[in-house]
């Protein structure tokens, strides 16, 4: 068993984890537009087409992302370069 810390010292916090954040918007789309084609392929009852506009609107989110994400990263890097210029 690990015995707690007594000196009460704070370990510095780890570095953030680098992810591919871009790859896994894309999977979720793909995985949205597998679901929009095996609903297309199996047919759906007339009063339950809204499953195909949820699968559309999964995937148009994807799509988003896939192009904010990288943007989302430079303003933060930019943001963390401009910081450290301060005094």
């Amino acid at each position: 068993m690990v015995e707690p810390r007594t000196d009460k010292a704070r370990l510095p916090d780890p570095p953030p984890l680098r992810t591919n954040d871009v790859a896994v918007a894309a999977a979720g789309t793909a995985a949205w537009a597998v679901a929009l084609v095996v609903l297309l392929v199996v047919g759906l009852p007339d009063g339950e087409r809204w499953w195909l506009w949820t699968c559309v609107a999964g995937m148009a989110s994807g799509v988003f992302a896939m192009f904010y994400i990288p943007r989302l990263h430079r303003g933060r890097v930019r943001q963390v370069e401009r910081g450290s210029r301060e005094p």
